[in-house]
C-alpha cells in the first residue's frame, strides 16, 4: 500500500525538476505545446523523461493521471 499521495510536485520530482511551487510556475511559464504537438515529442524533455512520460501514458501506469495534468497544462496556452 502506498502512503504517499502523488501530485504535481512528486511528478516534477520523478522527472528531476524543480519540484517547489515557484519551480513548477516557472516551467509552465517558460514551457508550452502547440495544440498538435505530443507530450512526449517536446523539445525540452532529456531521453529518459520522454521515455519515462511515454512509458506512463502507454501502460496507463500510477503516473499516468498526473502525466495527463502536465500535458493539459502545457496545451493551456
Amino acid at each position: 500500500m502506498e502512503l504517499h499521495q502523488k501530485d504535481l510536485g512528486t511528478l516534477f520530482e520523478q522527472l528531476g525538476l524543480p519540484a517547489d511551487a515557484a519551480g513548477i510556475d516557472a516551467f509552465f511559464a517558460t514551457h508550452s505545446l502547440e495544440h498538435d504537438a505530443r507530450l512526449v515529442d517536446a523539445p525540452f524533455w532529456t531521453p529518459a523523461q520522454a521515455a519515462f512520460l511515454s512509458q506512463q501514458m502507454n501502460e496507463d501506469a500510477e503516473w499516468a493521471p498526473l502525466v495527463d495534468e502536465l500535458n493539459a497544462r502545457l496545451h493551456e496556452a
